[in-house]
């Protein structure tokens, strides 16, 4: 079982140092490699996604990346930001589903901005078509144009998805939802675009499929209402890759905190790249800071999904909970009566946790 780890940028090499660890520490036999990926493969390789990184994340069984970006690069080509390496390593593997689970620990339930009694017990899956979209659609650019009798800049995208790729993601949410709640709730913005149109069509019509799983529709602006109104009328989402990257997002934010929030992107036959939810975070790299929940748990997600460990699995979600029941916060969701600790800290109190009694 061999495992390409990607740091990345900002807190990335902090957050997966910890990962690493309780990895290691539920199987020390697993086989890490590293390679970079983001702006530091930029700054070392001229390239967000360099082809050594390529040829290793290609050769490996999975994939466990930290975080990319930061605006030291945001003012380089599109080409050399850190997030086009992200795109390209999803496109490149072809990671089309997107797994972001959005659960509310008991410990954390005054850590949420919302009223205790609308989120406790939360529990909702979302479903994310990760490589089309308005992402990857061609024609895309910015170009100068004369409009209105003036010349000036126009930026162009176009988003499209072909029936085959809203076949292939929905099968992807209709399968969750059945070893679930069985309700899957397809979000789009049907009323004004034809690409999303096409989406409600294909997914009624693959529900025939699914009897036992109740799907509903609802319009991406309700749908974003509607997770901050009520969010446990969900227990499956599943929507195109904008839509999703935004509603998972706002998802995360119900919990109290994105940097306890996993994430899994798999291709068709179970590989797949995990990733913590949040960003690089640059203002508290090197600080001992930042939450490395998120980013075990999607450690423990990785053995679960690609390698079928699910026992495993469940000893380190399993170790989070007992951590966060002994009252152990990182800075993002420390509360007065609990014992605020640092990065490499809850990393050690999570391997403590995996054998405790």
């Amino acid at each position: 079982m061999k495992i390409c780890v990607l740091p990345g940028d900002g807190i990335g090499p902090e957050i997966m140092a910890q990962a690493v660890r309780v990895l290691k520490a539920v199987h020390p036999s697993l086989e890490t490699e590293d390679a970079l990926l983001g702006g530091c493969a930029v700054d070392a390789f001229g390239s967000p996604y360099p082809e050594p990184t390529r040829v290793l994340a290609r050769k490996a069984d999975a994939v466990l990346l930290g975080a990319v970006g930061g605006p030291r690069w945001d003012s380089k080509p599109r080409d050399l930001r850190p997030e086009t390496g992200l795109l390209a390593i999803r496109k490149d593997l072809g990671l089309f589903a997107n797994l972001r689970p959005a659960l509310l620990y008991p410990e954390l339930a005054d850590s949420s901005t919302l009223k205790p009694e609308v989120v406790a017990g939360l529990d909702i899956l979302i479903v994310r078509e990760l490589t089309g979209d308005i992402y990857f659609g061609q024609p895309r650019g910015i170009e100068t144009r004369e409009i209105d009798g003036k010349r000036q800049r126009f930026g162009f995208n176009t988003m499209h998805y072909s029936e085959a790729e809203i076949v292939r993601i929905g099968r992807v949410a209709f399968d969750a939802a059945r070893r679930r709640g069985r309700k899957l709730c397809s979000v789009d913005k049907m009323n004004v675009l034809e690409t999303t149109q096409l989406w409600r069509d294909v997914m009624t019509e693959l529900s025939g499929n699914y009897p036992d799983v109740m799907l509903t529709h609802m319009l991406v602006d309700n749908a974003a209402m509607q997770l901050v109104r009520e969010p446990k009328q969900f227990d499956v989402i599943v929507t195109g890759n904008m839509f999703g990257d935004i509603l998972s997002d706002e998802a995360s934010m119900l919990t109290g905190s994105i940097g306890m929030l996993p994430s899994a992107s798999l291709d068709e036959s179970g590989k797949g790249l995990y990733e913590p939810s949040h960003g690089s975070a640059p203002d508290l790299a090197g600080r001992d800071l930042a939450n490395p929940l998120a980013t075990i748990l999607s450690a423990a997600m990785l053995l679960r999904y690609t390698f079928s460990m699910q026992a495993d699995a469940e000893r380190i979600e399993n170790a989070v909970r007992k951590v966060l029941a002994q009252g152990f916060r990182t800075a993002d969701i420390y509360r007065p009566g609990t014992k605020k600790i640092g990065t490499r800290a809850m990393g050690d109190a999570v391997i403590a946790a995996l054998d405790a009694r």
